[in-house]
C-alpha cells in the first residue's frame, strides 16, 4: 500500500499495524467525556499545533461518547460526531484509535475496548480495573488484530512508569518494583502525621478536597493501587496479570500513635506496593509499611505518587509525579496516542501475551522485619511471656520501646530482625491469647528502600 511500510520486529513477531500512514491524521474517539476525558480534549486544542510537530502528523478527534450529549464539560465539543453508544463509537469507520475513559472492570468500558481492538483499532486507556482483570485476553486481542493496546495513564498518573520498563529499562533483569501509588492513602497519612488528626477527620477533609470518593473503600482499602501493582508486576516480570494474587490490605486500621511512634524510631508509614521474584514464585503485596524517613518513599508527600525500580545492571530508578487528576492523565493518555501515531505499536506488557508465563503466587512471603505495637499488662512479668512467644517461633527483638502507661495496661513497641510472616503470625496467634494482651496485636512490615 503507497506511503505504508512495514515495522521493524519489536518481539519476536511481525506486528503489521494497520493504518500506519504517517502522511495521513490519526483520528481518534474519546469515549467517556468526564475530567479526563475532557482534559484531553482540552489538551488537544491547547497543544494541537505541537503535538502534531512531535507525532509527525496530524492527530484529531472525530467522534465522541458519553451519558448526557447537554452536560457543559468546559470544552468544545460541536466539531466531533457523537455517538450514544460506545460500542458503536468504537467501531466507527472513521476511527483508527479509540480512547477509553470510562471507567470500570466490565461493562460498556470492556465491550467497547474489544469492538475497537476487534475492528483493528488501537487502544488507550486509562481503566487499570479493567486491565487488572482482563489484560491478557486484551494483549492477545490487540496482537492479533495487529494494534495497540496502551495503559500508562492507568498506572501512577502522569509518571511515565509503564514506558520505563517497556523502553528505557528493556536491557535490564527487574528485580524489584516498588512504590507508592495511591496519592489518596498517601495524602491522608501524611496529613494525620503533620496535623495530629485522626483518621476519620482526615479523610472527610480529603472529600471535601476531592482527592476521596464519597464511597472512598476502593482507595483506602487498598484495591485501586493493587490493581496497578498488578499491571506494573505483569510489565516487569513477564508474567500474566494475576490481580487475585496480590496480597491486599488497606489503610483504615492505621491509627496516630503507629504515625508517631514509626516516626520516633525514624520510619514514616505509607501505603507501599511491592512486586518481586522470591524462591518459590512472583510476591505481590499492597499494604502499610514502614520505610525510612530519610528515603526517598520516606519523604514524599501529599497526593504524589512515587515508584522505584530495581534492575540487574541499573540498579534503582526513582519515579515521581502526579498521580491523578485531568492534567496529569490527561498527559499520560497522549503520550501513548503520539507513540501510535508515530507508529510505535508494541505488545502491551512489553512482550508477546503468548510469552507472558502464568504468575505462580510465592508463599508465604519473603522475610523481613516489622514493627509490633501491643497494648499489655503493666505487670512483673509481662514482657517475659511476650519474649517466650516470640522466641518459640523463632523470632528475635531488634528493640523494644514503652511508652506511657495508666497504671493497668502500657503500650510496648518492638521492632524484630528479619523473619518470615508465618513464624510472625504464629507468634502474634499467641501473644493475643495470653491474659496480659489487651488488644490484638498490630504487626506493619518494614521495607528495606
Amino acid at each position: 500500500m503507497h506511503g505504508q511500510r512495514k515495522p521493524p520486529n519489536r518481539a519476536g513477531k511481525n506486528f503489521a499495524i494497520r493504518g500506519w500512514n504517517m502522511t495521513q491524521p490519526l483520528r481518534i474517539a474519546i469515549a467517556g467525556l468526564g475530567t479526563v476525558g475532557a482534559g484531553v480534549v482540552k489538551m488537544l486544542q491547547t497543544h494541537g499545533t505541537m503535538i502534531n510537530s512531535r507525532a509527525g502528523r496530524a492527530v484529531e478527534i472525530v467522534a465522541v461518547s458519553a451519558r448526557s450529549r447537554s452536560k457543559d464539560r468546559g470544552v468544545d465539543l460541536a466539531a466531533f460526531g457523537w455517538e450514544d453508544d460506545p460500542v458503536a463509537l468504537a467501531r466507527r469507520d472513521d476511527v483508527d484509535l479509540l480512547i477509553e475513559v470510562m471507567g470500570g472492570e466490565d461493562g460498556p468500558a470492556k465491550a467497547c475496548v474489544e469492538a475497537a481492538l476487534s475492528s483493528g483499532k488501537h487502544v488507550v486507556t486509562a481503566n487499570k480495573a479493567m486491565l487488572a482483570h482482563h489484560g491478557q485476553a486484551m494483549a492477545a486481542l490487540a496482537e492479533a488484530n495487529g494494534v495497540a493496546l496502551r495503559f500508562e495513564a492507568g498506572v501512577a498518573g502522569g509518571i511515565p512508569i509503564v514506558k520505563a520498563l517497556t523502553e528505557g529499562l528493556a536491557g535490564n533483569k527487574i528485580t524489584r518494583v516498588m512504590g507508592v501509588m495511591n496519592g489518596t492513602c498517601n495524602y491522608i497519612l501524611t496529613t494525620m502525621e503533620a496535623t495530629g488528626a485522626d483518621y476519620l477527620d482526615v479523610l472527610r477533609d480529603a472529600q471535601a478536597l476531592g482527592y476521596a470518593e464519597a464511597d472512598p473503600a476502593f482507595d483506602v482499602g487498598g484495591t485501586d493501587a493493587a490493581h496497578k501493582l498488578a499491571l506494573l508486576a505483569a510489565t516487569a516480570f513477564g508474567t500474566q496479570v494475576s490481580f487475585d494474587a496480590v496480597v491486599t490490605q488497606g489503610i483504615e486500621q492505621i491509627s496516630l500513635p503507629d504515625i508517631h511512634a514509626a516516626r520516633d524510631m525514624g520510619y514514616r508509614i505509607k501505603l507501599l506496593g511491592v512486586a518481586q521474584r522470591n524462591q518459590d514464585g512472583l510476591e505481590q503485596r499492597m499494604q502499610p509499611c514502614l520505610v525510612p524517613s530519610d528515603s526517598p518513599l520516606g519523604m514524599l508527600e501529599g497526593v504524589t505518587n512515587m515508584v522505584l525500580i530495581e534492575g540487574d545492571f541499573i540498579g534503582q530508578t526513582v519515579y515521581q509525579g502526579p498521580g491523578a487528576g485531568e492534567g496529569p492523565t490527561a498527559s499520560a493518555i497522549l503520550g501513548d496516542v503520539v507513540d501510535v501515531a508515530r507508529g510505535l505499536v508494541i505488545p502491551a506488557f512489553g512482550q508477546p501475551s503468548s510469552a507472558l508465563l502464568p504468575a505462580k503466587a510465592a508463599s508465604p512471603g519473603s522475610e523481613g522485619a516489622f514493627y509490633l505495637r501491643l497494648e499489655l499488662e503493666d505487670a512483673p512479668g509481662t514482657l517475659a511471656r511476650v519474649a517466650e512467644a516470640l522466641a518459640e517461633q523463632s523470632v528475635s527483638i531488634d528493640r523494644m520501646r514503652q511508652y506511657s502507661h495508666n497504671g493497668k495496661t502500657a503500650p510496648v513497641l518492638i521492632v524484630t530482625h528479619k523473619t518470615s510472616p508465618a513464624r510472625l503470625q504464629s507468634a502474634l496467634d499467641t501473644i493475643a491469647a495470653l491474659s496480659v494482651s489487651h488488644a490484638p496485636p498490630v504487626a506493619l512490615r518494614i521495607e528495606d528502600v
